[in-house]
């Protein structure tokens, strides 16, 4: 599975073990979890500091509980995210980026901005395209 990439900071080609476009390749799931919608959100939400589970809920809205929790679990299992359960009464747990976890959030926030700054031009093309298929 192995591929060259060249990477943006130095040009230089790098070989990588790893190929998310191979079927079986386990990087397509770890892909998967970072890119899907309450993966990406919860990781950009993450960025901002350690949250406990209904601030994170509240953070991300939208996201039901089972999400949020399966969503964490995946990430935790990635080891993008560390839960950290406080042995209080009630129990308390808090979940934040590891440092893995901090540098995929930061690119990952390099592509929401890049969205939000370019939404009126998505906003457009989906007005042009949507009235050219209405008949």
């Amino acid at each position: 599975m192995e591929t060259s990439v060249q990477t943006a900071e130095s040009g230089e080609c790098q070989d990588l073990a790893y190929n998310v476009f191979a079927r079986s390749c386990p990087s397509r799931g770890t892909l998967e979890h970072v890119t899907g919608r309450w993966g990406a959100l919860t990781l950009g939400a993450l960025h901002e500091g350690t949250f406990r589970f209904n601030e994170l809920r509240r953070r991300v809205d939208g996201v039901s509980e089972k999400m949020l929790s399966q969503t964490l679990h995946a990430l935790e299992r990635d080891g993008l995210v560390h839960r950290e359960a406080q042995p209080t009464n009630p129990p308390r747990v808090d979940y934040r980026l590891t440092p893995l976890g901090r540098e995929v959030s930061e690119r990952l926030l390099t592509l929401i901005t890049f969205v939000e700054g370019h939404m009126d031009n998505v906003l457009e093309a989906r007005e042009r395209y949507d009235e050219t298929r209405e008949d």
